[in-house]
């Protein structure tokens, strides 16, 4: 009897494999091994492939980039960030649990790289001086990853019945929807403040 087939390995399978591991398991679970398990393998054969477990944290980072999108064809340039927003938010919404994960990195991989240098084009263009780019794209992912997070959070449960302040009843009669209801506020605001900002230096 012949022997069975070996399992085509290559650094895609990797990286899918370990953001398939984390979104089951977390953060925590992410290890070479346990990546190489899944895919059927020893993990000594995966180093022919990377270089060790940060290489697959920034693999997992431009899986997720990937989903995301920004038309820089779109204006006003308000427009073109409410809509990279949107596909931000939804891409680590589909994987909140990588997003402790990617805080933890400092950015590297090229998609996410690429990413940045898009964002930047599209303010450019707007006419956003230099020295505002950074802040004001940071300023908008820490939102986001907030808002993610949140997401993942279980749902809450009742409050416990001694000391409990009074005037909570926004708490207590939440509506459906409204961890989204408060995306679309904060999102809102913040576009509308920066709108606001770059009207100020462009009389």
């Amino acid at each position: 009897m012949g022997r069975p087939p070996r399992r085509l390995v290559t650094r895609e399978a990797i990286m899918r494999a370990a953001l398939a591991l984390v979104d089951e398991h977390g953060a925590d679970a992410l290890s070479v091994n346990r990546v190489a398990a899944a895919l059927g393998v020893k993990g000594p054969s995966l180093y022919n492939h990377i270089s060790g477990r940060d290489e697959v944290v920034d693999g997992i980072r431009e899986l997720i980039v990937g989903e995301m999108t920004l038309d820089p064809t779109i204006t006003p340039w308000t427009a073109a960030v409410d809509g990279w927003a949107r596909s931000y938010r939804a891409a680590f919404a589909a994987h909140p649990r990588a997003v402790p994960l990617l805080a933890a990195r400092p950015v590297r991989s090229r998609a996410a790289l690429r990413a940045y240098a898009g964002a930047f084009t599209v303010l450019r263009r707007a006419g956003w001086p230099e020295e505002r780019l950074l802040p004001l794209v940071h300023a908008v992912e820490y939102f986001l990853l907030g808002s993610v997070l949140v997401l993942d959070d279980p749902p809450g449960g009742p409050l416990p019945g001694e000391d409990v302040p009074a005037g909570l009843e926004p708490m207590l009669h939440a509506p459906p929807g409204h961890r989204d209801l408060a995306f679309e506020a904060g999102l809102a605001a913040l576009i509308r403040g920066f709108a606001a900002e770059l009207a100020a230096l462009h009389p």
